[in-house]
């Protein structure tokens, strides 16, 4: 039987060090420390609840991350 495979870990990260950051430059930081996918969503978009790993979400009012989370 084949083994089960382990999806890849996610960056070690404080995800609460993007916030207040530009969203441009907290982009570009997240990619530096490893994020695959960055997201900028609006506040109170609607979106899909799947978990992908190596995905970073950004919550972006006015040009800055007000919340940042995983998945």
């Amino acid at each position: 039987m084949a083994p089960i495979p382990t999806p890849p870990a996610d960056p070690q990260d404080d995800l609460s060090a993007y916030v207040g950051l530009d969203a441009e430059g907290a982009e570009r930081q997240a990619r530096d420390r490893g994020w695959s996918t960055v997201r900028q969503l609006p506040p109170g978009a609607i979106i899909t609840m799947e978990y992908r790993a190596g995905r970073l979400n950004f919550e972006v009012r006015d040009g800055t991350v007000t919340r940042s989370w995983k998945g």
